[in-house]
């Protein structure tokens, strides 16, 4: 069993130095990531480049989903002399944020609609580098701290890398007015110096300096690391990977949210008041309520509490639905959805870098991190589908029990679909009971996951030291 702390020492656990250089090092690996994205696409609309063209940019995303594909190659290969100065984690940081720095300053210094091919070639450069980044950070907060404190360093990552997407989504729109779009990406490269301070702050994991003969093969890199996952777990390795893959689906299905407060009247202010300040507080707060409760208690009852919050919320948004424009209504649904979103999210980070084997921390993590954001990747592109069938498509019963809600609301998204009001209600209530159904099987794993034991985190610590 993992033993309990006071919620004292738990919380005095952030101010130890791997929290610290944690919190850098989550900021700097998501500055980079809406910077080859919606920044840059905001970038390319205003020098009057074709919607078309700019769409083309976001498959620059996809460098972070297949990251799997190189994560071995980083996992096994040193700097030569950096990585015996510095560490094999540290070094390969240092690396990327160098390139990233240089990477933007060149966006900065051609412009990024002087040449397409060109901004597209630096886009997928940065992103290729950034997602890298990301395979050393999650290998060196596993490797840095002991397992007790892996729902702290998931905490403060998660909380960094939140802050880096609110400051490279919004200051650069702000910056580009005074500064111009030039001005505001170089000093979006200057603000990963935070990246280089979080990289020499960071404690050398313990035998991170020291360097193995290293075999180049398919085995040594990609199958021993996958074998010896299945090795250590055996038949419930199905079962963990099966929850990771259902855990935040509820959550990643949800890719309409925007037109749906459209459609029940909010407006765009409103919108970005309450989801971008008030949301934002509020995930914070699920994601050190999380990292708090798993160094208390370790990862079992947090990770099932988890999966029950991600699911059940789903249906306060039918909820929100029924009651309309109602500003007190958006504020209970996204503060609530928000700490559950930001609450699971550390747990499942928690949980991931729980299981791997310190042999091959890069390649089973980048595993199980590509594995828990595909199916949602796949599910989310049918929601709108899903909403507008059904509303076309409802029986009159149905329709009947909800006379009264949505009214006039609605009125306006339902004349754009073609239906009535309260059938547009029925459209976007199946489709939230549909993603609430969604996680019922995450629930389900992860309590039996909780009574049988497996997530003792003390189960990890003498398989990996084996």
């Amino acid at each position: 069993m993992v033993k309990s702390v006071s919620f004292a020492e738990a919380i005095r656990v952030y101010t130890q130095r791997p929290l610290i250089a944690m919190a850098l090092l989550g900021f700097a690996a998501g500055l980079p990531n809406l910077l080859v994205a919606d920044t840059l696409s905001a970038w390319l609309r205003e020098d009057g480049i074709e919607l078309k063209a700019i769409a083309l940019f976001s498959l620059v995303g996809l460098a972070y989903s297949f990251k799997v594909l190189w994560a071995p190659f980083v996992d096994r290969l040193t700097i030569p002399g950096l990585s015996r100065l510095m560490g094999k984690r540290r070094s390969w940081m240092l690396v990327c944020q160098a390139l990233i720095i240089g990477l933007l300053l060149t966006v900065a210094g051609t412009g990024a609609s002087g040449n397409l091919a060109l901004t597209a070639l630096l886009a997928v450069s940065v992103a290729f580098t950034s997602a890298t980044q990301d395979i050393v950070i999650d290998a060196w907060r596993i490797e840095a701290a002991e397992d007790r404190l892996q729902g702290s360093m998931a905490a403060v990552y998660q909380a960094g890398y939140r802050l880096a997407i609110i400051v490279a989504g919004a200051l650069p729109l702000l910056l580009a007015e005074p500064l111009g779009w030039p001005g505001a990406y170089a000093l979006m490269a200057g603000l990963m110096a935070v990246g280089l301070l979080g990289t020499l702050l960071a404690p050398v994991p313990e035998g991170d300096i020291k360097t193995e003969r290293v075999q180049l093969s398919v085995r040594a890199f990609l199958l021993d690391p996958l074998a010896d996952f299945f090795r250590r777990y055996g038949w419930m390795a199905v079962a963990l990977l099966a929850v990771i893959c259902l855990y935040r689906l509820t959550d990643f299905t949800l890719t309409i949210m925007n037109p749906f407060y459209l459609d029940l009247g909010f407006s765009k202010t409103e919108i970005a008041e309450v989801r971008k300040v008030f949301g934002v507080i509020a995930s914070m707060v699920g994601v050190f309520t999380g990292g708090v409760l798993i160094t208390r208690y370790g990862i079992r009852w947090p990770f099932f509490w988890g999966a029950v919050g991600s699911a059940v919320t789903n249906l306060l948004f039918f909820w929100l639905a029924t009651q309309g424009h109602s500003l007190p209504a958006l504020f209970v649904t996204i503060g609530i959805d928000n700490f559950f979103s930001g609450f699971a999210g550390a747990c499942l980070i928690a949980f991931m870098s729980s299981l791997v084997n310190h042999k091959h921390t890069a390649t089973q993590y980048a595993l199980l991190s590509s594995v828990y954001s595909l199916p949602g990747k796949l599910l989310g592109g049918a929601s709108g589908a899903i909403v507008e069938g059904v509303a076309r498509h409802l029986p009159a019963s149905y329709l009947m029990l909800f006379p009264t809600l949505g009214g006039p609301s609605l009125a306006e998204g339902a004349a754009k679909v073609g239906v009535a009001p309260t059938a547009l209600l029925g459209g976007y209530g199946v489709f939230f009971l549909y993603t609430f159904a969604l996680g019922v099987p995450a629930v389900i794993i992860a309590w039996w996951l909780a009574v049988r034991g497996p997530l003792n985190t003390s189960k990890t610590t003498s398989d990996t030291a084996a």
